[in-house]
Formats: C-alpha cells, sequence, structure tokens
C-alpha cells in the first residue's frame, strides 16, 4: 500500500512540475529511488506520464489563453513567446524534445498558443519526460553507487 501511495505522489508531482507552478519532481523521485520505495523503471514510468499530462495542461493553457496573452498574469511574456515561436519556426515539432530541460515548458505553452495538433505534441513529448527521469534515475545511480 505505501508503494501506492508513493507512486501517486510521484504522479501528481511530475503533473505539477510540468505546469506553471513552481515544483520539482526530480526531489521526489530521487528520494523515492534511494529509498527504493518502487521499482525504478516503474518510478520512470509513473513520473514520465504524470509529466506528460502536466505538459498538455500548459499546452492547452497555451491553446486555450492566448486570447489572454498580453495580461500581466498570463505564464509567459510576449517576449519569451516570442522566442518559442522563433524556435519551432526553426526546429518544427522536434524541438518538444527539449521540454525535458528547464524552461521547456515554455516549449509546450508555446505549442498550445501556435495550435500544434495534440497528436504530434504527445508522443514527442512523451519520449522527452520518460527520458528525463531515465536520465535522473541513471544520475542517480551513478552517484550513490545504488543499483538499478
Amino acid at each position: 500500500m505505501q508503494e501506492v501511495a508513493s507512486l501517486a505522489g510521484l504522479f501528481l508531482s511530475g503533473i505539477l512540475a510540468a505546469t506553471p507552478i513552481p515544483m520539482q519532481s526530480e526531489i521526489l523521485f530521487v528520494a523515492m529511488q534511494t529509498s527504493d520505495a518502487a521499482p525504478v523503471g516503474l518510478m520512470i514510468l509513473i513520473a514520465g506520464i504524470g509529466n506528460t499530462l502536466g505538459s498538455l495542461i500548459t499546452y492547452y493553457l497555451g491553446r486555450g489563453l492566448n486570447r489572454w496573452k498580453d495580461r500581466k498574469w498570463f505564464p509567459a511574456s510576449q517576449k519569451q513567446l516570442d522566442r518559442g515561436h522563433r524556435w519551432f519556426e526553426r526546429w518544427g515539432a522536434w524541438i518538444l524534445l527539449i521540454s525535458w530541460a528547464p524552461g521547456g515548458d515554455l516549449v509546450c505553452l508555446v505549442a498550445g498558443v501556435l495550435r500544434m495538433s495534440v497528436w504530434l505534441y504527445l508522443p514527442i513529448v512523451f519520449i522527452a519526460k520518460v527520458a528525463r527521469y531515465g536520465a535522473v534515475a541513471w544520475l542517480t545511480i551513478k552517484a550513490t553507487g545504488l543499483g538499478g
């Protein structure tokens, strides 16, 4: 039962970390990994799915709130939106592969503002998010000497 609760918390932190809410899901991920709270592969999948769903919230914020992009409370400035738009013009949908990185949520927001197809968006972002947690798991193993 403890494992289910831990995984649910990891899922929720993954969701929140990919929205404009300031949250770092990697902290919980590493804490769970080092305490052997659940199998690492399952943790990567659960955190990746949660983070992908959170990025989908950010995508729909961009898509639905585009008409309010000039308001102070909008989660990105016009300068940030312009930069994201230039990235999309240069790299296309593949720019979403950096959605795992710090600031990657901006790319997700811009994808929504630009009304990118959600069916193209989801698989690319899922790959990036799962790779993110895979990298965190690998780095944790290297840093701590723990087994996989």
